[in-house]
């Protein structure tokens, strides 16, 4: 080999290794610092409430398609949840609600904000989930299958879409349209960009497509923080949320010691921290035992489900009841579908701890 091709070979390597290293520099330069982020954090107030889908939807396509997003029913359960001071929902999107309809489903995204903001509550939107059924499909949704926790809910994107790189030019789009559009809307509390990555099996195959999210939002760079739960599904993925979040998010169904034990590793980290996922009754996590704990380290915390509904989350994960009748113990949820409290001393508990009372 010729002095000058090894020249040539050193350059172009130097030139990959600078282009790499200015790529990272940018990517990095576009999270936000801690004292931002702490900032930030200090004008929101304690942060509680639940993961919403309006009781008479099943999954996040029925809740945002034009023949089926229902704003009476989201208004009604949404006071309810402000009544007992709750002030934070997260919601989860669909890129197929978008990608068949843009249009129209900023139109009610936007519909939600405003319902939302009458009812002194802010909206945590979460882009895409790898949970549950893989292939959902736009149009009419299935029914409940009876006694099953989640039966209906749908994975974003669709698992095809999810294991080929060449069909995210689409998902490009979605993202940097959704966040363009509302990135200094001060309706938004927060961008969760991927729920679970990894789940369902996926294991380190969703790595690709969480990174690619990340640079994608990146791009555009809301003015809300962005954020990305850990839920101990892979170290490396969680990891990588961890090491790219504004705002550290986690999920935690476990005991109230595992909890405090989880907040106290999460604080390390010296970002404002919130509990994006918890309550699970038969699990041990309780209103009672965690929102106190919560408060004590001023943690935000979000619990799974508000209104029983098509959703089936009143029944544990892995424990159906074939015949669809109501469990003795609801796993998730707070309200029934009159607006009654499944258990009125959690609403209290709530009340009191949000000065609701």
């Amino acid at each position: 080999m010729t002095d000058m091709i090894k020249k040539i070979i050193f350059s172009f390597l130097f030139l990959c290794f600078l282009f790499s290293f200015g790529n990272l520099t940018a990517q990095e330069s576009s999270r936000w610092s801690e004292e931002k982020a702490a900032n930030w954090y200090k004008g929101q107030g304690w942060l509680v409430g639940a993961n919403f889908l309006p009781s008479n939807a099943i999954n996040q396509l029925e809740m945002f398609q034009a023949d089926t997003f229902d704003p009476i029913t989201i208004n009604r359960e949404f006071s309810w949840a402000s009544a007992i001071g709750m002030n934070t929902m997260r919601v989860y999107l669909h890129d197929l609600a978008w990608k068949a309809d843009p249009k129209g489903f900023k139109k009610r995204m936007d519909q939600l904000l405003s319902i939302a903001k009458k009812n002194k509550i802010k909206i945590l939107f979460t882009i895409f989930d790898d949970c549950w059924n893989p292939d959902a499909a736009i149009g009419l949704q299935p029914a409940p299958k009876p006694g099953i926790h989640n039966s209906g809910w749908v994975r974003s994107p669709n698992k095809v879409t999810h294991d080929d790189s060449t069909q995210w030019k689409y998902l490009e789009s979605y993202v940097k349209d959704i966040l363009s559009s509302f990135k200094n809307d001060q309706r938004i509390l927060m961008w969760d960009l991927y729920n679970e990555p990894g789940n369902s099996g996926y294991g380190l195959s969703s790595l690709p497509l969480l990174k690619k999210i990340f640079e994608w939002a990146w791009s555009v760079r809301p003015n809300q923080p962005i954020t990305g739960a850990s839920w101990r599904s892979n170290k490396v993925i969680d990891e990588y949320l961890i090491s790219n979040s504004d705002v550290i998010t986690f999920h935690n169904y476990s005991d109230a010691a595992n909890l405090e034990k989880d907040i106290l590793q999460k604080l390390k980290i010296g970002r404002p921290v919130i509990c994006s996922e918890y309550m699970a009754r038969t699990k041990g996590s309780k209103f009672q035992t965690h929102l106190p704990i919560f408060k004590k380290y001023n943690i935000g915390a979000i619990n799974w489900g508000l209104v029983a509904g098509k959703s089936n989350t009143m029944y544990q994960w892995d424990t159906p009841i074939a015949d669809g009748t109501e469990p003795k113990v609801w796993f998730h949820d707070v309200f029934r579908k009159d607006g009654s409290a499944y258990d009125p001393a959690e609403t209290e508990v709530i009340q009191s701890l949000t000065s609701k009372k």
